[in-house]
């Protein structure tokens, strides 16, 4: 565990990267979607921007970085791939938390300050907003910590198999994608699909991309115990 912690703390080396970018970005694509709102007609209502979605795609890269900047300084230290991974998983995941509590509290201004004072919408999207507070928590949570893990699963990958590797990976996952479209339109069953992305909840769906982020997770282990630093 304290060499989890070592990791951790080396992950935070570069505070630039991992903090403070995120910060601007955060606060540039508000500062924008302000700017926007403030040119709409006051007549307009629920102006919704997705600009708030920036940070947390900016965690796809961190996904890439944690892993290709420091894992091969972290074999040069002789810390073991367990360490190097529940390290750099476990700081990822309270900053995923930290992240959706600050989205949470964002909504919350959002909402007592009517939009902003002109009627939009950044951090309190209606049907996330609509949820308990754990709710919009949880579902900021899992749409971060998911994207921070596609992009460490897609760096592993190129660190065991290198290019053709992950380039074969990609294929395979859109050749199965499209299996499971051609499966739904042999069976005729998009009206089924439909009905079923409806009745989704943003804790549903919360459930459902974690569960995606722990097969990446369990699958990025796998594959780190034999990458090459």
């Amino acid at each position: 565990m304290n060499r989890a912690v070592a990791v951790a703390r080396m992950q935070l080396t570069n505070k630039w990267i991992y903090l403070w970018i995120p910060l601007i970005i955060l606060a540039s694509s508000t500062l924008i979607s302000l700017a926007i709102f403030a040119m709409i007609p006051d007549d307009a209502s629920n102006v919704i921007s997705g600009s708030g979605q920036a940070v947390m795609w900016y965690f796809f890269a961190l996904g890439i970085q944690a892993m290709t900047l420091l894992f091969p300084f972290s074999q040069a230290l002789s810390v073991s791939r367990r360490a190097f991974y529940i390290g750099t998983i476990g700081l990822f995941s309270l900053v995923a938390l930290a992240l959706a509590v600050l989205y949470w509290v964002l909504g919350l201004v959002e909402q007592a300050t009517d939009g902003w004072g002109m009627n939009g919408a950044i951090f309190a999207i209606p049907w996330i907003a609509e949820g308990a507070w754990y709710t919009q928590i949880l579902f900021y949570f899992a749409v971060t910590i998911l994207l921070f893990l596609l992009g460490f699963w897609s760096s592993t990958i190129y660190k065991r198999w290198r290019t053709i590797g992950l380039t074969a990976a990609l294929v395979g996952a859109g050749a199965v994608l499209l299996g499971i479209v051609a499966l739904i339109t042999w069976r005729e069953a998009w009206a089924s699909v439909g009905a079923w992305i409806v009745e989704l909840t943003p804790l549903s769906l919360a459930g459902w991309l974690l569960a995606t982020g722990a097969l990446l997770a369990l699958t990025s282990y796998a594959t780190l115990r034999r990458a090459v630093p």
